[in-house]
């Protein structure tokens, strides 16, 4: 295989963590209980997943454009101050999958604003030849919808091409598409779920490349 498509919260930035404190912060403002519960479901998860998922907990009166403009506020403000949190090992395995001659391309339940934003101030956006965001698909992970639409625009059948993700629901949505997943956990650690649907885990990018490596 020569194909491989990454997620990009939680495994080119490390960037889930922010958001979870930006969702905590705005909560806790706010008067809101049980954020900490919340947002561990909504990892993975598009605006229009998250948003079901939210409006499920609080309430279908609750603001949620509202609350998710604050915690935005908080997190961009974040980046500002402190910059972009780059995950290890990202530019070591773009730069030796460009050299390889591999097909790259990303697939992120973030609206693809920010996720344009993202690598561009990473100075990442030419390593990916193709780009699908968490707005271009009515559902986003655990469906596959997002994945074989990156395999598609790539050109390949979704069983030639690696998926690396972070999240379970990022797992069982490359699973579900075909796809071999490769799990490098953040903030949720695997269980058996994800050891049973991952072709391998690992615990840094690092350890992605040398794998990849010894596949060639």
């Amino acid at each position: 295989m020569n194909t491989i498509v990454f997620d990009m919260d939680g495994v080119l930035f490390d960037t889930e963590r922010l958001c979870q404190d930006s969702w905590l912060a705005v909560a806790e403002e706010s008067g809101l209980p049980n954020m900490d519960v919340i947002f561990p479901q909504c990892i993975g998860l598009n605006a229009n997943d998250s948003r079901r998922i939210v409006m499920n907990a609080y309430g279908e009166d609750f603001d949620y454009e509202g609350f998710r403009s604050k915690a935005s506020v908080w997190f961009w403000d974040y980046i500002e101050k402190k910059g972009l949190p780059v995950k290890p090992g990202v530019k070591e395995l773009l730069s030796w999958l460009r050299e390889e001659g591999w097909a790259v391309g990303l697939a992120s339940s973030t609206r693809r604003s920010s996720v344009e934003n993202h690598l561009e101030q990473a100075g990442i956006r030419d390593y990916f030849a193709t780009i699908v965001t968490g707005d271009m698909v009515e559902h986003s992970k655990p469906r596959p919808d997002i994945y074989l639409m990156a395999c598609r625009e790539l050109g390949v059948d979704p069983g030639q091409a690696y998926a690396i993700e972070d999240s379970p629901n990022g797992i069982r949505s490359a699973y579900r598409a075909g796809m071999s997943p490769l799990m490098v956990p953040d903030m949720i650690a695997p269980d058996e779920e994800m050891r049973e649907l991952s072709t391998k885990i690992f615990s840094d990018l690092h350890e992605v490349l040398r794998f990849l490596q010894t596949e060639v």
